[in-house]
């Protein structure tokens, strides 16, 4: 606020970059209580009208400060002084489709060409930036409040120690979130007897159980249908779900704790600006007991009273075959229960069977990323680049020879490393069958020369990639 306060004096305008639209809201109370008609927000979910606004107020000088997500960063903003990029951990400022640019790099190298400072903020930030930038921490927080930690060995579920925690919280007045990876009811529907998988048509992922629609839907392409009665590859009855929901979580703490006043806070239940913004007023106004959500509880909102937090799925997280799958669990831990506690003493439950690491680094994160430092050398980024290439087709035959064409001309550059080839984690997305090559090596110059000789109609290039699912 002080620095954006510096660049209005020296009239200079600031961009300021959130992850996701879900942080506007409440971003938006706060500048504007600051700053007035000054600030201006841009993202995707303004009407024409909202936009032909914005961009009036950018084009005559009037917006100082213009705050939104990633789109943000291309307005045609002039005499900039400043750009702040909150959350640099976060993933959403990587763009999951074509142009595959990441944001926060396109603010760092915008603050290079137009020779102005580049603030990054985060309580977790990315190895990657700590590694290449200078940084401090701030001490403390604006209340003094204190966290307990508490470990429950569990899979999973809702266990009778959870409950135990939020119908005490409930009988207390107090307020608690329940942070769940998985949105629907359940992640996965598998016949006991057979083991069959029920998988999406198009995409070869498993569809989650959505009960409220009585669906199966996957979370990939869209694709939906009625949830079976009997397994089609066997015709028992005996069909399971797996990996707990927020729906089914939501359906039993209502179940089990029948006075509280739970919620649902995730991309199946907020659908517009207008109703995380109602979820988020409603929720600070003390209407609202338990809050149960995915990744969108984490997102930096303030919540004022929550005092237990609970933590599920963690170990589902450490396990991803990604080289930063231990950044990404314990950051998320971090934030959620950072969501806690902001004005008084609260509790975190995690349930994991990892105690011993989240333990130990939880409330010393910077300890993890000088342990995560020593891991990463010689294998993955910062220290090294990677790349993926990815290729996809309706006819997988196709996608597979353009992929084996590239492996061969890709042999003849030495200082590029073939780390691994062949089918994508996930084969199939929207009908087509994916394959990919991930490439290493010590600079960016060196792989861009090598993809650009060697790529082919289907290839996709993916620079420094965040996902590898």
């Amino acid at each position: 606020m002080r620095y954006f306060e510096e660049m209005l004096l020296q009239k200079k305008r600031s961009i300021f970059l959130m992850p996701e639209i879900s942080l506007t809201p409440q971003m938006s109370k706060r500048l504007k209580l600051h700053f007035g008609e000054s600030v201006v927000f841009w993202h995707s979910k303004l009407s024409p009208s909202q936009k032909k606004k914005a961009l009036a107020a950018i084009y005559d000088g009037s917006a100082m400060i213009v705050a939104g997500p990633r789109s943000a960063l291309f307005l045609p903003i002039e005499d900039l002084g400043l750009v702040v990029v909150d959350e640099e951990h976060d993933d959403s400022y990587k763009s999951s489709s074509r142009p595959r640019y990441n944001a926060r790099d396109i603010a760092i190298y915008m603050g290079k060409v137009h020779n102005v400072p580049v603030v990054l903020g985060s309580a977790t930030p990315s190895l990657t930036s700590y590694v290449k930038f200078p940084h401090f921490r701030l001490k403390g927080g604006y209340f003094n409040a204190k966290k307990e930690f508490v470990y429950e060995r569990s899979v999973e579920t809702l266990s009778p120690l959870v409950v135990q925690y939020l119908q005490k919280s409930v009988e207390q007045k107090e307020q608690s979130i329940l942070f769940l990876p998985t949105r629907a009811n359940f992640k996965y529907l598998i016949c006991g007897d057979c083991g069959y998988t029920y998988k999406c048509v198009f995409c070869s992922v498993g569809m989650s159980v959505h009960q409220k629609t009585r669906s199966l839907k996957c979370h990939y392409c869209n694709f939906a249908q009625a949830i079976p009665q009997k397994c089609s590859e066997c015709g028992s009855e005996h069909l399971v779900s797996s990996r707990l929901g927020t729906a089914e979580a939501l359906k039993e703490v209502r179940e089990q704790i029948g006075e509280a006043r739970v919620e649902q806070f995730d991309r199946d239940t907020i659908t517009t600006a207008k109703k995380l913004e109602q979820m988020l007023e409603r929720f600070n106004a003390k209407e609202i007991d338990i809050l149960i959500g995915t990744q969108m509880l984490s997102k930096g909102h303030d919540y004022h009273g929550v005092a237990l937090a609970v933590v599920l799925g963690m170990d589902n997280m450490l396990g991803m075959p990604d080289y930063r799958a231990r950044e990404k669990a314990l950051s998320t831990l971090i934030q959620v229960a950072g969501r806690s506690g902001r004005k008084e003493s609260a509790k975190v439950l995690v349930q994991s069977f990892n105690e011993e690491f989240f333990k130990t680094f939880v409330q010393d994160y910077e300890a993890f990323l000088e342990e995560e430092k020593e891991y990463r050398k010689e294998l993955y980024p910062p220290y090294k680049k990677l790349c993926r290439v990815l290729f996809s087709h309706k006819n997988g035959a196709k996608a597979q020879e353009a992929m084996h064409e590239m492996v061969e001309r890709l042999r003849s550059f030495e200082t590029v490393e073939i780390v691994g080839f062949g089918k994508c984690g996930i084969e199939r997305v929207a009908d087509k069958y994916r394959f990919e090559i991930l490439l290493r090596s010590d600079k960016s110059t060196e792989i861009i020369k090598a993809v650009s000789a060697c790529k082919n109609a289907l290839a996709e290039i993916d620079m420094d990639p965040v996902e590898f699912g």
